[in-house]
């Protein structure tokens, strides 16, 4: 069972949320919050230790989802952590993402998609929107990707990012590539590291975190 925790403030998306995830298969809702402050203040209490994946809107009273994911992260390095918002902005997408995110999915994802997103994320993948990934592609073709060294995506990663960003699902890409499932989320794991790995430091730094 995949023990999890919410963060949004949007009482209606909350409850849809947590009756949507609540009645699939493999999860449990353990908390839902409505500010990162409580969340914070849940998992400083060691109530947090039962959680494995965190979902949380970025836009949030008080401290930002990003904040929050910025001060979980180093203090629970295997905490699955995917945001889920309206926004796809590039500033949003990548400050997200060099915090320490795993994942991030647009609230307009079908619910079928939100789901098998979420079960990637505990099965170690780093599922994103189509939309979030034609971002990713862009910003690497602009070589706009963070002032930290940017690595170059090998062929294959593009080929898994090109065929993410046209809205091809998981298995749909391995069927293409005819690779496995497994490599296809490998690849999109090690996208997602290049994005934000030789930032963490910097990015903690930055907010006053050591």
């Amino acid at each position: 069972m995949i023990r999890l925790a919410l963060i949004e403030d949007d009482t209606e998306i909350r409850n849809y949320l947590k009756a949507l995830i609540g009645k699939s298969d493999g999860f449990e809702v353990q908390e839902a919050f409505v500010t990162a402050e409580d969340a914070l203040q849940y998992f400083a209490g060691g109530a947090g230790e039962r959680i494995q994946v965190v979902i949380t809107d970025i836009e949030l009273p008080g401290k930002s989802g990003i904040d929050l994911i910025l001060s979980l992260k180093p203090h629970y390095p295997q905490l699955q952590i995917m945001v889920l918002s309206s926004y796809e902005d590039s500033d949003r997408i990548f400050r997200a993402l060099r915090a320490g995110a795993t994942g991030y999915i647009l609230k307009n994802t079908p619910a079928h998609k939100l789901i098998e997103s979420i079960h990637d994320l505990a099965k170690g993948g780093s599922p994103m929107s189509s939309q979030i990934a034609r971002r990713v592609v862009s910003a690497f073709q602009q070589d706009i990707v963070a002032h930290s060294g940017k690595e170059d995506l090998s062929m294959r990663e593009k080929e898994v990012l090109h065929w993410l960003a046209q809205g091809y699902r998981y298995q749909e890409i391995a069927d293409k590539l005819f690779i496995s499932l497994e490599t296809v989320r490998t690849h999109i794991r090690n996208i997602y590291e290049k994005l934000h790995v030789h930032n963490r430091k910097q990015a903690l730094k930055n907010v006053g975190f050591n």
